[in-house]
C-alpha cells in the first residue's frame, strides 16, 4: 500500500525511517500488506537524502496519484497544512497528523470532511508525541465518565522546571540549557508561555467530552513567574511545580478548562515525572486514576504514533472508524476563575499577621534566608476570584495553583 508523507522534518523524516525499519512486522499487523513511501512533499532540497527519487515541491502529485490511499501530515502549522488536508479528504484519502495547532484550530471541519467523504483523520500523534493517549481516551475508557484530565504536557518546560528544582537553577538559566539541547527553540514563547500545552488541552477535551474546544477558549499561564524562591516553599511541604493542563467535568454542557503553573505533591504521579517527559494522568468514575507516561516528543516517539495511525488506516480501508467530536459553543467552557475551587500558594511582601486577619485557614511556609518581611502560605479551598479579592490591597509577588491529581 503505497502512503505519502507531507513535511521531511524531524518527525516526517522519522516516519520514513520507522516505516523502512519496521518493514518486517508492519505487514503483519495489516493483514500481510506492506507500507511503500510513495511521495515526499517538502519545498527544500535534499540532494544527497537516500530517497531523493521520490521527493516533490508539487502537492497535486500527492493529491492525483490515485495509488496512495493515506498520508501523513508532518508540516506543523495552520497553513497551508489545512488546505492540503482538507483536499485529501475530499478526495477520499485518510489523513494522519502530528500537528496539534491544526487539530486544535480545525479538527471539527476536518472530522467533518473525513466523516462525509468515508476517510479517516486520525491525530494519535497531535498529544503526547509517542505516548499512547488518544486511543485509550477515546476506546479503552468508553465505559466511563471522565471526571477530570490533568497533563504534563510540554517537555521543554518540565525540563526547566526540573533543572530550577533539582539544580537549584534560574529560569533564564534553564531555558539557557534547554535551548542549547535542542528542548526549546530560539523563540520559546509558545513553549514557555503555555501555548503548545493549551493546543493539546483543547484536543484531549474535545475528545473526553464531545465537543469541540478551541484554544481561544482556554486560559493559559506560563512559567516565566516561577522563581528558585517558589521552588524552595513548596519544596519546604513535599511539593514541586508543574506546568499543568487541567481539564474538569462541570455538566454535559460546561467544562473548565485552563493551562498554569500547579504545586503537585510528591504523592502524586505526575510529581515524579521529570526532564522533557509527558504525563497524562486521566480520573474516571469506574477505573479511578489512570497515568499515561513517557516521551513526549522527540523525532522517533512522534513517529512511532505516526506510523501506528497509518497502520490502523490500512486497517480501515473499507471502512470508517467511529471517531471524533462534535461543534461546541461559546458557552461551553466556563470561566474556571469563578467556579473551580482550590487552594492556592501566595507568596507576598506581607507580615503573618496581615495574612491571618484576611483568611480563615492558611498554611504558612518558610525556607532559607526567607526576608523578614516576605510571606509565603497556602490557603484553604476557594475560587481565584474569591482569593484576588481576600488579597486585596496584599503586595502579592507570586500565586499558583494547588492541584488534587
Amino acid at each position: 500500500m503505497k502512503v505519502a508523507v507531507m513535511g521531511y522534518g524531524t518527525v516526517g523524516s522519522g516516519v520514513v525511517e520507522v516505516i523502512e525499519s519496521h518493514s518486517n512486522i508492519i505487514p503483519k499487523r495489516i493483514g500481510g500488506d506492506t507500507l511503500e513511501v510513495a511521495h515526499i512533499l517538502d519545498l527544500r532540497d535534499f540532494p544527497n537524502d537516500p530517497h531523493k527519487d521520490i521527493f516533490t515541491k508539487d502537492f497535486n502529485d500527492i493529491l492525483n496519484d490515485p495509488e496512495v490511499k493515506i498520508v501523513a501530515e508532518t508540516m506543523g502549522g495552520v497553513n497551508p497544512a489545512f488546505d492540503f488536508t482538507m483536499k485529501l479528504l475530499k478526495a477520499g484519502k485518510s489523513v494522519v497528523t502530528s500537528n496539534k495547532e491544526l487539530v486544535a484550530q480545525k479538527g471539527l471541519e476536518l472530522l467533518q470532511a473525513a466523516e462525509e467523504s468515508g476517510a479517516n483523520y486520525l491525530i494519535e500523534a497531535s498529544v503526547g508525541g509517542g505516548i499512547p493517549i488518544i486511543r485509550p481516551l477515546t476506546q479503552c475508557l468508553a465505559a466511563n465518565n471522565i471526571e477530570g484530565i490533568a497533563g504534563i504536557l510540554n517537555g521543554t518546560t518540565n525540563f526547566i522546571l526540573t533543572m530550577m528544582i533539582e539544580k537549584g537553577m534560574s529560569f533564564d538559566e534553564a531555558l539557557k540549557i534547554a535551548q542549547e539541547k535542542g528542548y526549546a527553540e530560539k523563540d520559546p514563547t509558545a513553549d514557555v508561555e503555555g501555548h503548545d500545552a493549551c493546543r493539546k488541552v483543547c484536543i484531549l477535551a474535545s475528545l473526553a467530552f464531545g465537543k469541540h474546544v478551541y484554544p481561544s477558549q482556554v486560559s493559559a499561564e506560563g512559567i516565566t513567574n516561577i522563581s528558585l524562591e517558589d521552588v524552595s516553599y513548596i519544596n519546604s511541604v513535599n511539593g514541586v511545580i508543574k506546568l499543568l493542563g487541567q481539564i474538569k467535568y462541570i455538566s454535559d454542557d460546561k467544562i473548565a478548562a485552563f493551562v498554569s503553573p500547579a504545586v503537585v505533591y510528591n504523592g502524586s504521579q505526575l510529581a515524579s515525572v521529570k526532564d522533557v517527559f509527558n504525563a497524562v494522568l486521566v480520573r474516571g468514575d469506574a477505573v479511578g486514576d489512570v497515568c499515561f507516561y513517557g516521551a513526549g516528543a522527540g523525532k522517533l516517539p512522534t513517529a512511532s504514533a505516526v506510523v501506528a495511525d497509518i497502520i490502523d488506516c490500512a486497517k480501515h480501508t473499507e471502512r470508517k472508524k467511529i471517531f471524533g467530536w462534535g461543534a461546541g459553543d461559546e458557552d461551553y467552557v466556563v470561566d474556571y476563575k469563578s467556579t473551580i475551587k482550590m487552594p492556592f500558594y501566595v507568596r507576598a511582601n506581607a507580615g503573618e499577621s496581615e495574612i491571618s486577619a484576611k483568611f480563615d485557614d492558611v498554611k504558612f511556609l518558610s525556607r532559607t534566608g526567607q526576608p523578614s518581611n516576605e510571606v509565603a502560605f497556602i490557603t484553604d479551598i476557594m475560587t481565584e476570584n474569591e482569593l484576588t479579592q481576600r488579597l486585596e490591597g496584599v503586595d502579592v509577588i507570586n500565586t499558583i495553583k494547588v492541584t488534587n491529581y
